[in-house]
């Protein structure tokens, strides 16, 4: 797993659910951006987690062989940016989250259906 964007994509959405990331959404970016072809952004309940969740994203990257580009907001741990390349996760604490409201950036672009990879 990790090979393509979309089998990336699957493996950072499955490791932050595992991790207890909140209202997870996968934004679709190949028509609108250069950049990546997809952003990941959730949240959690307080910083130490925020943290937790970041570190598990890199070391699946890790594992899968997938470089991880770069980490910002390490020491704030109110938002990390890990960018993978094809997939950029963004984690926020929720107010953090409310304030940016990063979702609102993109709506021209669409959604991706990720309930097949989320625990019930």
């Amino acid at each position: 797993m990790g090979n393509t964007p979309e089998e990336l994509l699957e493996l950072v959405v499955r490791t932050a659910d595992d991790r207890q990331a909140k209202d997870i959404i996968a934004i679709d970016m190949r028509e609108i951006s250069i950049l990546t072809d997809y952003n990941v952004i959730a949240h959690a309940s307080n910083k130490r987690l925020i943290n937790a969740i970041a570190d598990s994203i890199v070391e699946a990257a890790t594992k899968a062989g997938i470089e991880v580009k770069s980490i910002e907001g390490k020491q704030s741990r109110d938002w990390i940016l890990i960018d993978l390349g094809d997939v950029i996760f963004h984690v926020f604490d929720e107010e953090e989250r409310s304030r940016y409201r990063l979702e609102s950036l993109w709506t021209e672009a669409p959604t991706v259906d990720i309930t097949d990879w989320m625990n019930e």
